[in-house]
């Protein structure tokens, strides 16, 4: 059975991109457009793994994190931010509220797919 990630985005083509690497690689993937709409989806359908992005409309990344991780439905569940920011003081915010990961767009194809084979185990 497919592994699924919830990848969250506002923006539609970095969500189109990550959808067709990981699908290529037989991912099933759930697409949201921002925190508040992650949040939905992740609990209220399985999810693998989260990348998700920290500037957004709604919820930004580290709040959604940090909701998502006071659900029972977060525990297992890698979440690894996907972001243009890379802060040190932004990282250490998001590994308190439960990020595993921190990835910097622009991203590589072979990148995302090495981290969300590490992340999922697939």
């Amino acid at each position: 059975m497919a592994k699924t990630v919830l990848v969250v985005d506002d923006s539609p083509s970095v969500r189109k991109m990550v959808q067709m690497t990981l699908a290529a690689a037989g991912y099933d993937i759930i697409e949201a457009e921002d925190g508040q709409d992650a949040f939905e989806k992740a609990t209220s359908t399985h999810v693998d793994a989260v990348l998700t992005d920290q500037n957004m409309p709604r919820l930004d990344g580290l709040s959604f994190i940090r909701k998502f991780r006071a659900t029972p439905q977060s525990v297992g569940v890698p979440v690894v931010f996907l972001s243009t920011e890379s802060d040190a003081a932004l990282k250490a915010q998001a590994k308190d509220a439960g990020a595993t990961g921190w990835m910097v767009k622009p991203f590589d194809q072979n990148q995302i797919l090495a981290v969300v084979k590490k992340m999922v185990g697939a």
